[in-house]
């Protein structure tokens, strides 16, 4: 069994979905996560946005064009009037509840549930889609299995159990698709994982099922060994270790989250990245491979703020490392980089919303200087420190550019760097010339 994930722009027309049946159907008994289509969710979140503000009219607008963008899915979709009624009678339920919260007070319980729609609404077309070509598939709604507990993170046993009784009430099926991004949380009420949203759902469910494989498909072919935006002749990388893809995730590549490889690395699942729109190519395998002492590729993370927390003794004084650290905790701040030397600290962080705060309490106790506009680019690969030359060649590549920070040894797999945002295009691309040209 595999787990299938497709994203927004997978099933983001009648075409895109009719696409995506053809790939599923491939004779095995797999389980599909479904986004939804492309744009409906900022057009939800649009929706709660004007609800919040009270202004019903411009909700009622951005509803109306919505539902008229649906019934023109379903006409394209479907052929018969059957399924077509079918598919009609889902999208009309989603928005009669929509539109029931024109007369409410908007609640956060209420905008989770709205944003919940999305997802129902396209598993709900590719299951009338798939009936209609005569495929036995079975919807299990997510909201039946997927929960959460109180700190947020899945419960593994309940879903295990849960989604496992569906399937077996279903042998007769030879296709199981379901909602991403969307659960319940421990109170019962609708919610949805945030991090990483359908991603995370297929790696979960690939994990308690443990799968053949778990499949991430999106309109790129598989994770590059750069930013394809800003560096010509990037290429997929064929193979990575669990650590390396989530290094790499975290520090900018956007085709996965981070928070999905957890599951499938501790269930030792492969992740296999692939293109819809190419799905003959081979993609990114995600693996607990052996170490090849290879550089794999280069990611960067934008919108980072250094700051610079001088002590103010000559050396640096007991517990002043400590005090730094409590202070970003006390405000929930993750910090993404840190360098440290006998008088001071610095760090950087991608969540300024505290920072002025932050500021305040960190001069109690030293001198703060707080740099913006920063990226941190991070070069990933088998970096074993007894390895010679990689740290050499990185930082011969960036020469011409001014370093800020310097991070290695706190993971095998990444060295990081700081940069000026200015800088970052010419950082990358000097990073390919000398690493991989």
């Amino acid at each position: 069994m595999k787990v299938m994930k497709f994203g927004g722009t997978s099933v983001g027309s009648p075409e895109r979905i009719k696409h995506v049946a053809r790939l599923i159907c491939d004779g095995q008994r797999n389980v599909v996560v479904l986004s939804a289509m492309s744009g409906t969710t900022n057009s939800l979140v649009e929706i709660t946005e004007y609800l919040y503000k009270g202004n019903v009219p411009g909700a009622q607008e951005v509803v109306n064009g919505l539902y008229a963008k649906y019934q023109k899915v379903v006409a394209e979709l479907l052929e018969t009037p059957q399924w077509r009624a079918i598919a009609t009678a889902a999208v009309d339920r989603v928005f009669s509840l929509l539109r029931s919260y024109y007369s409410e007070r908007l609640t956060e319980a209420g905008e989770k549930e709205i944003l919940a729609q999305g997802e129902l609404i396209s598993t709900a077309l590719m299951q009338c889609y798939l009936s209609e070509q005569g495929v036995r598939s079975e919807l299990l709604p997510a909201l039946d299995f997927m929960r959460t507990l109180e700190s947020g993170e899945p419960d593994m046993p309940h879903i295990s159990t849960r989604l496992r009784r569906l399937i077996d009430m279903a042998p007769q099926a030879e296709l199981f698709i379901t909602q991403g991004y969307i659960c319940r949380n421990d109170r019962g009420g609708i919610d949805n994982l945030r991090r990483g949203g359908s991603d995370y759902t297929a790696s979960i469910i690939g994990a308690v099922l443990e799968a053949d494989e778990i499949q991430i498909w999106t309109d790129i072919d598989g994770m590059h060994n750069n930013d394809p935006r800003y560096v010509e002749g990037t290429r997929p990388v064929s193979s990575l270790h669990f650590e390396e893809a989530a290094e790499l995730a975290y520090f900018g590549a956007k085709i996965l989250h981070p928070a999905c490889v957890l599951p499938a690395k501790l269930h030792n699942i492969p992740v296999r990245l692939l293109n819809t729109l190419e799905p003959e190519a081979p993609g990114t395998l995600i693996h607990n491979c052996e170490p090849d002492g290879r550089l794999k590729a280069i990611a960067a993370k934008d919108n980072i703020t250094a700051v610079k927390i001088k002590s103010g003794r000559m050396l640096l004084a007991y517990g002043f490392l400590h005090r730094v650290f409590e202070t970003f905790d006390n405000y929930r701040t993750g910090i993404d980089m840190m360098a440290t030397s006998e008088v001071g600290v610095s760090v950087t962080v991608d969540d300024d919303s505290h920072l002025a705060a932050i500021v305040d309490d960190l001069k109690h106790f030293g001198t703060v200087t707080v740099e913006r506009d920063m990226v941190i680019i991070c070069v990933v690969g088998d970096l074993q420190w007894e390895s010679c030359r990689f740290q050499a060649r990185v930082l011969e590549a960036l020469e011409d550019i001014p370093v800020r920070m310097i991070s290695y040894g706190g993971s095998n797999y990444n060295i990081s760097v700081l940069v000026r945002s200015c800088d970052k295009v010419k950082a990358l691309n000097a990073l390919s010339r000398k690493l991989f040209d």
